[in-house]
């Protein structure tokens, strides 16, 4: 049997981006999932990619900017290996703007955004009306429009992920034995698990509720309004997300708190009134006790390694994430940004 050099414990987005990563570096990969690919979080429906603000600026949005820049690569590549398409499009996004003096404070973010963001995107405060029939209900008759946020598919892209492994000879296995250097990336389970083992809670899981709506929008940019996401994917369907609740009993219930984001959406952008739900959804996030993902070897487990805690931004993390435990697993270096690392959760 031809010998392993990693074995990826999960295949969400984490798993199966970091598993093709280590493939493209050259490693012989397995992956490994009793649930099957994107059976938890990864198995959504919004995919919005969104930046921080560009103001205050840290390592943490440091490595969100580079992982977005990096995403149209990545992704093309990933389509053109398996022939699945994952649904990215670096399409943008508009927020509205209540009053004048949230008006002053986007002025000020696009002058940031031309320093920090620099040639690759822009951060502007155009009028309504010029965002068309799409634009959402802004009091102030302004939007912000960047061109850094991205959307996808989440579903798409593990299986587009899962495809393009398999053309590499890489298969999801619900079980087989570890071999070479263990990566565990195993969602808001896993981290329950590390928390008992390690006697301290390092993260837990934050559920989520969103659906889909089917309404053929077009190429346009996502929406985040209301405190919620407004994705329009390309197959004709607009998903809508999420709520974050720290307390459940059921973590696939969809309840009243799902309907109200329904009703956020409809008063955010009225175009959608009449548009047939087509799904609900509800899972649970991981969300690491730093609150940025959580990288890097397992306390007192040689051999072992840790990729959790994506939490709300997981996906647009996910090629910035790749790269960097890829550089761990395959040559022991590393470049993990400082409260990235497992022991700041500790």
């Amino acid at each position: 049997m031809t010998s392993i050099d990693v074995t990826v414990r999960g295949a969400g987005i984490f798993g199966l981006s970091i598993a093709w990563a280590c493939v493209q570096a050259g490693a012989r990969v397995q992956v490994i999932d009793p649930f099957g690919p994107g059976a938890g979080s990864s198995g959504g429906l919004v995919g919005a990619l969104a930046p921080h603000v560009p103001e205050n600026w840290n390592a943490k949005k440091q490595i969100q900017l580079d992982s977005l820049l990096m995403a149209q690569d990545f992704w093309a590549d990933v389509e053109t290996t398996g022939g699945v398409s994952a649904d990215y499009a670096r399409s943008g996004r508009l927020q509205p703007i209540a009053d004048e003096r949230a008006l002053a404070l986007a002025h000020a973010r696009a002058e940031s955004a031309r320093q920090l963001w620099q040639h690759h995107a822009i951060w502007e405060v155009i009028r309504a009306e010029a965002a068309g029939p799409w634009a959402p209900v802004t009091p102030s008759g302004w939007l912000i429009r960047d061109t850094l946020s991205a959307r996808m598919s989440p579903r798409r892209a593990a299986a587009a992920l899962v495809a393009a492994l398999a053309v590499r000879g890489v298969q999801v296995s619900r079980d087989a034995p570890e071999q070479g250097r263990i990566l565990h990336a195993t969602g808001w389970q896993g981290l329950l698990k590390l928390s008992e083992t390690l006697g301290k809670p390092v993260g837990s899981g934050v559920k989520g509720q969103s659906l889909l709506l089917r309404h053929a929008s077009g190429e346009v940019p996502q929406i985040f309004a209301n405190g919620l996401h407004i994705v329009p994917h390309h197959d004709g369907t607009v998903a809508i997300g999420s709520t974050s609740e720290r307390d459940f009993t059921d973590p696939s219930e969809c309840d009243a708190q799902c309907d109200d984001l329904h009703q956020r959406a409809l008063a955010a952008l009225p175009l959608l009134h009449g548009a047939e739900i087509v799904e609900h959804w509800a899972g649970v996030r991981p969300r690491a006790k730093s609150r940025a993902p959580m990288l890097g070897h397992w306390p007192d487990r040689p051999g072992h390694y840790i990729a959790n805690g994506g939490f709300k931004i997981g996906f647009g993390m996910a090629p910035k994430v790749a790269q960097i435990m890829t550089e761990l697993l395959l040559n022991d270096k590393d470049i993990i940004p400082d409260g990235f690392r497992v022991t700041d959760s500790l």
